[in-house]
């Protein structure tokens, strides 16, 4: 193995087993097929769609798609580049900094698609990575708790921690950020955002915090009122929840609000990297993005896209409060091994109950 995959593993603590998922779709056109194989951490289940419309246009695309955790797409692709193999044609990844890290380390190869030309300039770095998706973090709360509405900035959520009635603890739910990557990326920018954000979690902490490695844990205690609030949940998924579960709120907090991006690049090892480029062409197309946006609930980057559910009209409706984070070199700083484990301790220090 290289070197620099050991130790971009040791930095991640992502040495656990995989939750590898292959599913084929055969060629509709199978006369002369072209294979195309992603990398993606986007559920199967979502992914069918992307792939269903992209087969329509190109019926001699045969498509390997494999669904794996963030960690091992990176772990792969730089190992099979090392060992001069062919690595995915396309790899699509919610771990913005490991994304990153590949294409800055040289393990992505520059595409030339059309949207790129209309591309934020946040979104695209290089024309080798290119944030597909516009997710922000929002507080979930439980309706029935909350008759006069939930809080609406961070200030506003100490204050609701400290009144909670003695003997009734006003509990929340949040990421535990040594096992979950985005809620590592939340919390950092939250850090360098609110200065106050150590005291917000001790008074979490105190109040009756409970964390969990996903999304879907905090959002089913939530819906069913084990807990009053969840802080810093994917808003992309939240949002999906919500619009079946009536006792499920969501709002993106006044003060400011954290967003995060999936982000796709083609592989310098890709073994058919015009294919790859084509599939992204698509997701980044008016077609594609209203497709993430409107069947998979994603929220489109493409200023082309103008529902509710993309950048565009949350850029418009909230400007400033947003805080969008940047497809750039900046993000490799939440993969330093010293910066983790000093933002580690700050954690551990700010639930620890004294």
């Amino acid at each position: 193995m290289h070197k620099g995959i050991g130790l971009f593993l040791l930095c991640l603590g992502l040495a656990g087993s995989a939750r590898a998922e292959v599913v084929t779709y055969p060629a509709p056109d199978p006369t002369a097929p072209q294979d195309l194989l992603i990398y993606s951490t986007l559920d199967n289940r979502l992914a069918a769609a992307l792939i269903s419309a992209f087969q329509t246009s190109h019926p001699d695309v045969a498509v390997r798609y494999e669904d794996l955790l963030a960690g091992e797409i990176a772990t792969r692709v730089m190992a099979e580049t090392e060992a001069g193999q062919p690595t995915a044609d396309f790899v699509f990844s919610s771990a913005m900094d490991m994304q990153i890290k590949l294409a800055n380390d040289g393990y992505a190869q520059a595409v030339s698609v059309p949207a790129a030309r209309n591309w934020p300039d946040w979104a695209n770095w290089q024309d080798t990575a290119f944030a597909l998706t516009f997710e922000p973090a929002v507080l979930i709360y439980h309706r029935p708790s909350f008759p006069d509405g939930p809080p609406q900035s961070r200030l506003d959520l100490m204050d609701w921690l400290k009144s909670a009635p003695a003997g009734r603890p006003h509990k929340t739910g949040t990421y535990d950020i040594e096992q979950s990557a985005v809620g590592y990326l939340f919390l950092s920018r939250d850090a360098e955002h609110f200065p106050d954000i150590w005291s917000l979690l001790h008074s979490m902490a105190q109040a009756g915090l409970e964390t969990f490695s996903t999304s879907q844990d905090i959002i089913d205690r939530v819906a069913d009122g084990r807990l009053g609030l969840g802080y810093n949940i994917l808003g992309s998924y939240a949002a999906d929840q919500a619009r079946t579960r009536p006792d499920l709120g969501l709002v993106l907090l006044r003060d400011f609000t954290v967003v995060v991006s999936r982000v796709a690049l083609v592989p310098r090892a890709a073994a058919a990297p015009d294919l790859g480029a084509e599939f992204l062409a698509f997701l980044m197309s008016r077609d594609g993005q209203t497709l993430l946006s409107e069947k998979l609930r994603l929220p489109a980057v493409s200023l082309e896209v103008s529902g509710g559910n993309s950048a565009r009209a949350m850029q418009a409706a909230l400007g400033d409060q947003l805080r969008p984070v940047s497809v750039s070199p900046g993000l490799l700083v939440y993969l330093d091994q010293a910066k983790r484990r000093r933002f580690f301790r700050l954690w551990n220090r700010a639930l620890t109950l004294d």
